[in-house]
């Protein structure tokens, strides 16, 4: 007999209803196993990208057993860590500096017997391209040798073995333009080799690099370096060893021991998989305590977990009640032939356990399937091969519980009111008629003030948890308060036109389906709005940290050796040529005063300064530096000290861009042409002073009176023969008021420039001066191969010149990720409003044929859809987005308070933590989503009614 005869029964008539309702029942499982299928695809992705640390072994030693290095400090004794990475000197051993001569160290001496090794050098070099010219690594590395399997791939043709021979990895061929077959040439000796093969590095997929066999490029280099004074040698770095240790034995902890007294540190795979105990490692008492916590991410991760499965129920149920609505008649049998109250609400949670499980199985399946289709585009994205499909058995089950789990919840709430429904009203398919509560809405206000106050406070503290905590809280209040929101749309819809008005009277006088679906969608929208607000946010701190050292939209090209003459026309033809500027360069020029410090550096005092004095003073001298600064930045707030920062006399204190070949004086000779197209100042004022010989100062930190004090020491060196005979005697200084244009304060944080002075002005004022490029104006970003060939044009045209671009900030995968976020969001409002358009029609056919009976036209039952279904998803999007903005305002307060913090120890540093909304994403999904919604309800929907039986 079974212990649980009521259960089977119940599961049995669950079964066979998923069965006959195979469209609901299939939304159901879609609903649950969504999600499963993502966490399970997250969960797998995350084990097999994460590196073991037998994987991290074999990225660095491929087949190997150890890797020797010896890390310059000599014949002395080391100690080290098992992992091989952390190492130091022993307590007590004499200190020892980088220009100290140091005896060598025979690496090959510390091996144990019986061992084969690998060398591995490394060097800098400007290579050949199909373009022209790039700069990129090439390791000495006999990448054939089985010992490097596991580290180096082949992936096309074949492995260098000569030593004209070369392999590129699959990254330098693309950004190169080269394959395999070609040849390239390392430029300065000019040896030429040939490209044999392509090769990745499975944890570096993004690495832009060359291998050669040893003896293939360095030593040549060296040789020919040495005999021809214009080659520079090799800057070669330091040789390190791979070991294969005696075989059986590998290389051991005691083998480790006697090569750190020789001064060489080992990573060895055999003791870094199975270390010492800490009784043999001298350092271990040393390395206590270094791990971090990881508290924050587990609270982070746990409440993530607790809104997924709060936002997976809160799709579900609306489903399950549909599939309740549709079943209360064969529900009512059930009570009709003697069944309980709970037997009953049995059969609707049973429905709950069966789909459930059916869509934890098919959501982890799908997620193995996804995850292994997709497997090479995530290695690609991440930028490293998975060693293998990592599989935690144990949580995979536990996703697969979460799955089931959820849907006995998701029918939780459905059950509850098919067992409180009577057996006559089940039977005929009337509804009775319940009153909402009055204090669940009361309830939820307390709880939503409650948790903003709570996560506010949290922020404010610097208290992460109470941060999450009070965001759960303040979602779960806001749940409360959705069937009273719901409640008042029917009042809005009085003056619209028929469809939409009976689309939100339906929708506040069934607020049993349409709150949950609302809810729903709230929190999908919640998760992203909070995480896109976040990401924003700091997108533009990261943004506003930022120091370009030219301004957006140029590009510079600079003499690289001010001691020679350099033909700046062909170079600037070079330019024009490769790259995608516009109209005509400014040319840029330096002043100096005495001897070029650029040239004559080596003595001390050899050569000439030349300054703008700065004024003290208020207005002059920043508040932030000095006396008085750390007093001073305990009084105001981030964006009284934001102000200072910004302000001329703050913005040089901190960090000075020098970027045309001047001192930190930044004093630039130009004319118009460069305050139009680099200052970006475009003031007929200011063209007309400079014109005239006035200079035009960018930083009015540096002005009194519309004037600035130009001290200038002219220190001639003995070895300026030419102008120390023009200039003979002592040093002397010159100090001259100059009268000048003031910009607006806005520009005193142009790159590179302080002021612009006309080279007549420079002239009168006995200063040396040179053109030193020029600065062109780009339509966009230069490619790859548009540096590239531009690089070699200035290579060709014999010129000591380069260019170069501004360094932008690091944008990262933002784009992407806020994009993901808007899509998953939208998803998950399609389908919560998907799930309540059914649930309205299973609810509405009386009303719908009471419509069709007074002369309704057909197209009424597509435009009722489509507006139910815009109310659901509006209002979940609305409330979505002011629910997200709590967690990302208290998290932006918690780091503002960081911010504070160091910015009160150092006043110079930043504490601009601005809150920044994503309007883009908001606009896509208050908009574009709820009425893409609305037309696809409308669309999918019949016109025609179909008839139907007499009710009663």
């Amino acid at each position: 007999m079974s212990l649980f005869p009521g259960w089977r029964a119940a599961f049995r008539i669950a079964r066979r209803d998923a069965l006959r309702a195979k469209g609901r029942s299939a939304l159901v499982v879609a609903m649950i196993a969504l999600p499963v299928l993502g966490v399970t695809a997250a969960d797998l992705t995350y084990r097999s990208a994460l590196p073991t640390a037998a994987e991290e072994l074999t990225a660095d030693l491929g087949a190997a057993d150890a890797l020797f290095v010896d890390q310059g400090m000599g014949p002395v004794p080391l100690w080290q860590m098992p992992d091989g990475i952390m190492w130091q000197t022993p307590d007590g051993a004499p200190e020892t500096f980088y220009d100290d001569e140091r005896k060598p160290v025979d690496v090959p001496a510390t091996f144990p017997k019986g061992s084969r090794s690998l060398t591995e050098q490394s060097v800098p070099a400007s290579v050949t391209t199909r373009h022209g010219i790039t700069d990129t690594q090439i390791t000495e590395l006999a990448v054939a040798d089985p010992m490097l399997r596991g580290r180096v791939e082949l992936t096309e043709g074949s492995y260098p073995k000569a030593k004209d021979e070369i392999a590129a990895t699959g990254a330098f061929l693309k950004a190169a333009g080269l394959s395999v077959g070609d040849r390239v040439t390392v430029r300065g000796p000019e040896q030429e080799y040939t490209l044999t093969g392509a090769v990745e590095l499975p944890a570096e997929l993004k690495n832009e690099s060359l291998f050669a066999v040893p003896g293939a490029v360095i030593a040549p280099w060296q040789k020919t370096a040495d005999g021809d004074g214009k080659i520079l040698p090799p800057q070669a770095s330091g040789v390190k060893w791979l070991v294969q240790g005696p075989p059986g034995a590998g290389v051991t902890w005691p083998d480790i021991l006697a090569a750190n007294e020789k001064g060489v540190v080992v990573r060895a795979r055999q003791v870094a998989l199975d270390p010492p105990p800490d009784s043999e490692v001298p350092m271990a008492v040393y390395a206590r305590g270094w791990t971090g916590s990881d508290t924050e991410l587990t609270a982070a991760v746990l409440t993530v977990a607790a809104m997924a499965l709060l936002e997976i129920v809160l799709l579900a149920g609306p489903a399950f009640a549909v599939g309740a609505r549709r079943s209360r008649r064969q529900l009512g049998l059930v009570g009709s032939c003697g069944g309980t109250r709970g037997q009953v609400r049995a059969v609707v949670l049973a429905g709950g356990a069966v789909l459930g499980g059916v869509g934890a199985v098919v959501g982890v399946g799908a997620g193995f399937g996804l995850t292994v289709l997709f497997r090479p585009m995530i290695e690609e994205f991440s930028g490293r091969r998975f060693g293998e499909l990592t599989v935690h058995p144990g949580e995979i089950l536990a996703i697969a519980v979460l799955g089931l789990v959820t849907g006995v919840l998701a029918a939780l709430a459905p059950a509850i009111v098919a067992g409180r429904q009577s057996v006559l009203e089940s039977l005929t398919g009337r509804r009775g008629s319940r009153r909402s509560s009055r204090v669940l809405p009361v309830v939820g206000t307390v709880v939503l003030a409650v948790g903003v106050a709570l996560a506010v406070y949290g922020g404010l503290s610097g208290n992460t948890r109470l941060v999450a905590g009070g965001s759960v809280l303040a979602e779960l209040g806001l749940l409360g308060c959705i069937p009273v929101i719901v409640g008042f749309l029917g009042r809005l819809g009085r003056r619209l036109p028929l469809t939409p008005r009976i689309a939100l009277r339906d929708a506040a006088r069934n607020r049993g389906r349409t709150a949950p679906a609302v809810a729903a969608v709230m929190a999908a929208v919640a998760g992203s709005v909070a995480i896109a607000t976040y990401t924003a946010s700091t997108t533009a701190e990261q943004a506003y940290d930022h120091r370009p050292n030219l301004t957006a939209g140029t590009a510079a090209l600079m003499t690289a050796d001010t001691a020679e003459k350099t033909d700046l026309s062909r170079a600037r033809a070079a330019v024009e040529q490769h790259y995608p500027v516009s109209g005509a360069p400014a040319r840029v020029g330096r002043a100096w005063a005495g001897s070029d410090c650029s040239v004559y550096y080596e003595e001390e005092d050899g050569c000439g300064t030349l300054e703008i004095v700065k004024p003290t003073g208020e207005g002059h001298s920043c508040p932030l530096k000095g006396k008085g600064a750390k007093e001073l930045a305990l009084r105001i707030s981030a964006d009284e000290h934001k102000r200072l920062m910004n302000s001329p006399a703050c913005v040089d204190e901190d960090s000075i861009t020098i970027a045309f070949g001047n001192d930190d004086n930044k004093i630039v000779i130009g004319d118009t042409a460069l305050l139009t197209s680099y200052v970006k100042l475009d003031d007929p004022e200011a063209a007309k002073a400079l014109a005239a010989g006035t200079p035009v100062l960018l930083n009015s930190a540096y002005a009194k009176d519309g004037e600035i004090t130009l001290r200038a020491r002219h220190v001639y060196n003995e070895r300026d023969k030419e102008n120390r005979a023009r200039h003979p005697g002592e040093p002397r200084t010159t100090t001259d008021r100059l009268k000048v244009y003031v910009a607006p304060d806005s520009y005193a944080t142009t790159p590179g420039i302080r002021m612009v002075l006309p080279q007549k002005t420079a002239d009168r004022l006995g200063l040396h001066s040179q053109e030193t490029g020029s600065v062109h104006t780009l339509t966009r970003e230069p490619t790859d191969a548009e540096q590239q060939a531009a690089d070699a044009a200035l290579e060709q045209a014999g010129n000591q010149a380069y260019v170069w671009t501004g360094s932008p900030a690091e944008q990262g995968d933002d784009a992407v990720v806020l994009l993901i976020l808007a899509l998953f969001a939208g998803v998950v409002t399609l389908g919560a409003a998907a799930i309540t358009t059914g649930l309205s029609k299973a609810d509405a056919e009386a009303d719908l044929t009471t419509l069709s009976a007074v002369g309704a036209p057909p197209g009424v039952r597509r435009s009722l859809s489509g507006f139910q279904c815009l109310v659901v998803a509006l209002t979940g999007v609305l409330l979505g987005t002011a629910a997200g903005i709590v967690p990302a305002v208290a998290l932006r307060l918690t780091d503002l308070r960081e911010a504070l913090k160091v910015m009160r120890d150092d006043p110079m540093e930043s504490a601009y933590t601005p809150i920044v909304m994503p309007w883009p994403t908001i606009a896509l999904l208050a908009l574009v989503v709820p009425v893409l919604a609305g037309l696809l309800a409308a669309a999918l929907t019949g016109s025609r009614q179909k008839l139907a039986r007499r009710a009663g």
